[in-house]
């Protein structure tokens, strides 16, 4: 006689799954568990036959209410998380032919089309031109800022790079991005410029391409201990963003957003820029169509029927 599963166990063995033989970043697993755990939290302990397309309806509900403050309140993208590891989830457990019900019953919250913030040249000149040149921090901030906006890197790709990775006279590297998914990467002549100056202003022998100068010292061989955080970066893209007098909410994934509508302003095809971006699905590069809609009123204009003026 078959004896149920319990939820929790097979959780276990789902994020273990996905480390060993999807090889999914540590983070994907965090976030999994994380959204899984809501389940329970919900729930209780429950067996995985127990997950039925009613309980799920709850789910959400209880999701879509979560927090007392409208601020509280999960976005409709957040609670599609939960339900895009749930629906993995399900389908592991077809694939290991433990009961449960059918992945594809679970469908997602429509959710609105993210207005993406960009920064124009005029506020990128004055980003760009916001930190300090006169100390080895303000130069290492400089070469990041151009840095970001030259390749359009995730901030986690940038603070994960070491100085080995990055051809200066080649002007190009890979890259391993989400998915561990590797995808070439193209960097200005400027941006190119800055790094080379940063590096030749220090006096370490750290692997790291970006290492912070504040806190305790401790010597390793590989200099990780020094490697900037994501976190800093983001903390110091925001704080040039204020010095520089934009009012808008500035992040390393802005300069990211202005990469790509800088490609998009000049010409560059969406299938191009995805490739740049190291996106898996072109649905989600097409969250820049306030660069192409113009591009088609445009294209309207010149090539549809004649005005009837003539």
């Amino acid at each position: 006689m078959f004896m149920p599963l319990l939820f929790s166990k097979t959780k276990t063995d789902f994020l273990e799954y996905l480390e060993i033989e999807q090889n999914r970043s540590q983070k994907t697993i965090q976030n999994y568990d994380h959204y899984l755990t809501r389940l329970i939290d919900f729930a209780g302990e429950i067996t995985v036959t127990e997950i039925t397309p009613e309980l799920i309806r709850k789910w959400r509900l209880w999701l879509n209410r979560l927090g007392t403050n409208s601020s509280d309140e999960l976005g409709k993208n957040t609670q599609n998380y939960h339900l895009i590891a749930l629906r993995s989830f399900l389908k592991f457990c077809a694939k290991r032919d433990i009961p449960a019900m059918p992945a594809d019953k679970i469908e997602l919250a429509k959710s609105v089309r993210k207005q993406v913030t960009f920064l124009n040249p005029e506020e990128l000149e004055r980003l760009f031109n916001a930190p300090k040149l006169d100390t080895i921090t303000g130069l290492r901030d400089r070469a990041i800022l151009e840095l970001l906006f030259s390749s359009g890197l995730r901030v986690s790709e940038l603070v994960g790079l070491s100085k080995d990775d990055i051809n200066l006279k080649r002007k190009e590297f890979m890259v391993r991005g989400k998915g561990q998914k590797d995808r070439p990467i193209f960097i200005s002549d400027v941006s190119a410029w800055w790094i080379t100056q940063y590096i030749e202003k220090r006096q370490d022998n750290s692997l790291p391409l970006f290492i912070r100068y504040s806190g305790s010292k401790k010597s390793t061989v590989s200099g990780n201990y020094y490697r900037l955080t994501a976190r800093s970066v983001q903390r110091l893209v925001a704080r040039y963003a204020v010095l520089a007098g934009i009012t808008k909410h500035v992040s390393p994934h802005t300069l990211r957003h202005s990469f790509a509508t800088d490609l998009l302003m000049n010409g560059a095809d969406l299938r191009s820029v995805q490739a740049m971006l190291g996106h898996s699905n072109i649905s989600t590069t097409q969250i820049y169509t306030h660069v192409t809609d113009p591009h088609l009123k445009a294209i309207h204009q010149k090539f549809h029927s004649k005005s009837s003026s003539e």
